[in-house]
């Protein structure tokens, strides 16, 4: 058998651990994960999966008789797991704040009911999105069929879900939870933007939707659109300025074609289409359509053209 001289590796690590701890004035942490888990969150996600769509995403066996009861049973075990990796994020952004004391377990409790409250809505907008892709594809033969097959409907449900944590102050679990679905469809969502009832992905490979976006109701947008930021402002020392709006206003019923890409705060108006493969850094007005007018990618932007 063969015998490895690990040891200086494993030296060589522990200095290079020290010296990142050090660099970002960690040196005193404690010891022991203090942060959320990728795997749990991802086990919590698919309970809650079960919980919204029980006789679709729960389990093989389950019977209607039944609904109730498991629904009952899998949320009060999802809210306990959801309850302990709050905890971990509240103690983490309470280490690295470092202003004072507060009762996070009190404040860990009102976050996880808020969010079992949330969920109804989060329900309902979710099937507003199944029915905009059953009725927005030609291709879908059933709603079961979107909900159980379609990359966009899965991205949505980790989004709607993240995007409440976001807006909770649990940044690192919104995080995981869009990172998740991210790794799963190819569809990358921060969870701080903001979409609208019924709102569909069509294949959905490649999208990107910033953090600031902003997308009304009964939008449509094809694979590998980018709604992203044209700049990254800076302040006096250089460093990025974090959280200013910096992403496309997506207005009601607006349709993106495949490829597209629609940089900075610019406003798509009410109606308006984008057509494929568009590079776009300026806004277009309700009912416009825009298209690439020849091979450079010129465009064009009428709002009386034709569709």
């Amino acid at each position: 058998m063969a015998v490895f001289d690990i040891n200086p590796i494993v030296n060589s690590l522990s200095a290079i651990r020290l010296e990142w701890r050090d660099s970002q004035g960690r040196v005193n942490e404690p010891g022991g994960r203090e942060f959320p888990s990728p795997q749990a969150i991802s086990t919590i996600l698919n309970d809650l999966k079960g919980v919204l769509f029980p006789m679709r995403l729960g389990p093989l066996d389950l019977r209607q008789e039944s609904e109730n009861f498991y629904v009952g049973h899998t949320l009060d075990s999802a809210l306990h797991a959801l309850l302990h990796q709050v905890r971990l994020e509240l103690h983490y952004q309470m280490r690295h704040r470092q202003d004072g004391d507060h009762d996070i377990e009190a404040t860990a409790v009102a976050a996880v009911q808020a969010f079992a409250s949330a969920l109804p809505d989060i329900r309902r907008l979710l099937d507003s999105d199944v029915l905009a892709a059953f009725r927005g594809d030609p291709a879908a033969r059933s709603v079961d069929e979107v909900l159980l097959c379609y990359p966009g409907v899965l991205a949505m449900i980790h989004h709607r879900i993240a995007h409440h944590f976001y807006n909770h102050g649990l940044p690192l679990l919104a995080r995981m939870c869009s990172e998740l679905a991210h790794s799963q469809t190819g569809i990358d969502i921060h969870p701080g933007a903001q979409i609208g009832a019924c709102f569909f992905i069509d294949h959905g490979t490649g999208v990107v939707i910033g953090e600031t976006s902003i997308i009304g109701e009964r939008v449509r947008i094809y694979q590998a659109v980018t709604l992203g930021a044209k700049r990254f402002p800076t302040d006096g020392n250089g460093k990025l300025e974090k959280g200013l709006p910096r992403h496309p206003i997506v207005e009601d019923d607006v349709v993106i074609y495949a490829g597209a890409t629609i940089l900075g705060r610019v406003t798509l108006g009410q109606g308006c289409t984008v057509g494929g493969n568009v590079w776009l850094m300026h806004d277009v007005p309700a009912g416009g359509h825009v298209t690439q007018a020849d091979s450079q990618g010129m465009q064009s932007c009428d709002p009386a053209a034709e569709g």
